[in-house]
């Protein structure tokens, strides 16, 4: 008995490894028909990774110039080679500082350039600055409440206490100007 079960255990042992390779073999037979497209499929895989690693590196070289520029316009705003290379590079950054250039300077034009760019919050910003140093109420999405605070101003001043108590109404309790909003409807109270 024990030699027979010694040739089943053989057996078996031989039928594992005839299915190892068999399956080898199949392998090997996929690999000769798709070899060609397994090594585009990877060089493609490897030019793709090395490109993003490319556009990475070219990306950061851009934002650390750029980032030198803007440093260099803080110290001197009449650099105009540091004002070129922050347009070339990063014409958002130039956006900023130029908002930031003309709020300090109280620089209206400026301001209103920049009220047409195509940064919704550099516009924004832009637009209602311009407006509050012009003394003209502008829309704003950004600072919605400090322009209904400011219309509702300037109607009290002008006279208007209803609609400044109107505009003030419209003032969120939650806002941070709720408490200013409302000194400015008591003061009205007191001047009808």
């Amino acid at each position: 008995m024990s030699i027979k079960d010694d040739v089943n255990y053989v057996k078996r042992e031989l039928s594992g490894d005839e299915k190892v390779l068999e399956s080898a073999f199949k392998l090997e037979s996929l690999y000769k028909r798709y070899k060609f497209h397994l090594w585009g499929a990877a060089t493609l895989l490897i030019v793709f990774f090395v490109t993003q690693a490319v556009m990475g590196a070219v990306e950061e070289a851009k934002l650390t110039k750029a980032n030198e520029a803007f440093l260099t316009l803080q110290a001197d705003s009449e650099d105009a080679d540091a004002l070129k290379v922050l347009e070339e590079n990063n014409p958002a950054l130039l956006e900023l500082y130029t908002y930031a250039k003309a709020t300090k300077e109280q620089d209206i034009k400026a301001l209103e350039a920049l009220a047409k760019s195509s940064n919704t919050v550099i516009a924004d910003t832009s637009a209602y600055t311009a407006g509050v140093l012009s003394k003209k109420p502008v829309d704003s999405k950004l600072y919605k409440e400090m322009v209904l605070f400011e219309e509702a101003y300037l109607a009290i001043v002008s006279g208007d206490m209803e609609t400044g108590k109107n505009k003030l109404e419209l003032i969120d309790e939650r806002s941070s100007l709720s408490v200013i909003a409302e000194l400015l409807k008591h003061s009205t109270l007191k001047a009808d």
